[in-house]
């Protein structure tokens, strides 16, 4: 499903916002002094579009929830300063009018705001009539219908320029990230919605500063259009996220290793190409025809299972299997994530095929 969302680039008479777009900024506004000298920091790296948090959603009370509306005065020291665009993020209907009373160039929805329909539609209400450009992050759950729905609220309310921020998603699984980044899902939202601006946040997805280069290089190869990363001009003193801030210096050098890759393919390279996509798709189809010829089995199995009164789940079966299949993943250099996701989407919908079984009649 492409869902119809009516978007346009975003653009600013001052700047020329081109890809890659980067945002830069401190997780939280502190001071002004911090505000400023950061600001100046990230201009110097070529940034064009500042960011703060100034009312922070903390997951428990008593951390540092942010400075409120005196950081918006700081915002205007920063724009007069440096002539950079100013975003911060907004979580209900009073940060937006404080937000726009300060006159703030871009909000942003964050990922717990984002996985609540009731906030989202109430900043869209508010929103009614306004002209300013609006981010969204996805939740905090891995639910691109979610996304879909806070970026179909905030267009419904007449917001044309949208950008979708893919930060990562929370989840209980082992990982060298703070969020998951599972990439095939804002992939998939741009292939509902082929024409959103969408950003990386290597900051949230890593989680700690030495991550942030790889998953930026990694977004840039998908061809996303920018990254906003937290930038402080003294990170390991900063009030929020300290592990996961650059300085300026370290900013400028990560956007300066970055390559950029052509999006385009040319004629030659679109013949190579269709070649071997024809391969995969052969591949693809013997790969489906080959489940389907298990899945028969897997009912065949169902059936016995039912006729002697046999529980579907064999717990030593499944273990035993899944310890097989890993082996023989190694031996051909799959990693053990991609065989133990495979082999469990297959093993569910076995288990589905035999409730169904078991159930008839």
């Amino acid at each position: 499903m492409v869902v119809d969302v009516d978007l346009k680039p975003i653009n600013s008479d001052e700047v020329d916002l081109k890809r890659p777009i980067i945002v830069a900024g401190p997780c939280s506004a502190e001071s002004e002094e911090q505000m400023l000298e950061t600001a100046k920091g990230v201009a110097a790296a070529g940034v064009k579009i500042f960011r703060a948090g100034i009312w922070k959603p903390r997951t428990r009370p008593n951390a540092f929830e942010g400075v409120g509306t005196e950081g918006l005065k700081w915002f205007k020291t920063v724009q007069k300063e440096t002539g950079l665009l100013v975003a911060t993020e907004v979580a209900n209907t009073k940060h937006v009018y404080e937000a726009l009373k300060y006159g703030v160039d871009i909000i942003w929805i964050g990922a717990r705001t984002s996985a609540n329909p009731f906030a989202v539609q109430d900043i869209a209400d508010s929103l009614r009539g306004v002209k300013i450009p609006v981010m969204i992050k996805n939740p905090v759950n891995p639910d691109v219908d979610l996304w879909v729905g806070a970026i179909e609220r905030i267009n419904n309310a007449g917001i044309q320029q949208i950008v979708a921020i893919h930060r990562g998603f929370s989840t209980y699984d082992k990982s060298i990230f703070r969020n998951a980044p599972h990439w095939q899902l804002p992939i998939e939202l741009r292939r509902r919605i082929p024409e959103i601006p969408m950003l990386t946040d290597p900051s949230h997805i890593a989680g700690k500063r030495e991550l942030i280069y790889d998953i930026c290089q990694k977004a840039m190869d998908l061809n996303f259009d920018g990254l906003i990363i937290e930038t402080h001009c003294n990170p390991d003193k900063a009030l929020s996220d300290a592990k996961q801030q650059v300085t300026p210096d370290a900013l400028k050098e990560i956007l300066g290793r970055l390559i950029l890759r052509d999006p385009e393919v040319k004629e030659q390279l679109m013949l190579s190409l269709a070649v071997m996509r024809d391969k995969i798709d052969k591949l693809d189809d013997k790969l489906i025809n080959l489940i389907d010829e298990r899945m028969s089995i897997v009912g065949e199995i169902g059936e016995y299972k039912k006729d002697n009164n046999i529980t579907i789940l064999q717990n030593k079966r499944w273990d035993d299997m899944l310890k097989n299949r890993l082996t023989l993943g190694n031996k051909h250099k799959l990693s053990e994530d991609f065989i133990t996701k495979l082999f469990s989407a297959i093993h569910q919908e076995s288990i589905n095929k035999q409730t169904t079984i078991m159930n008839e009649g």
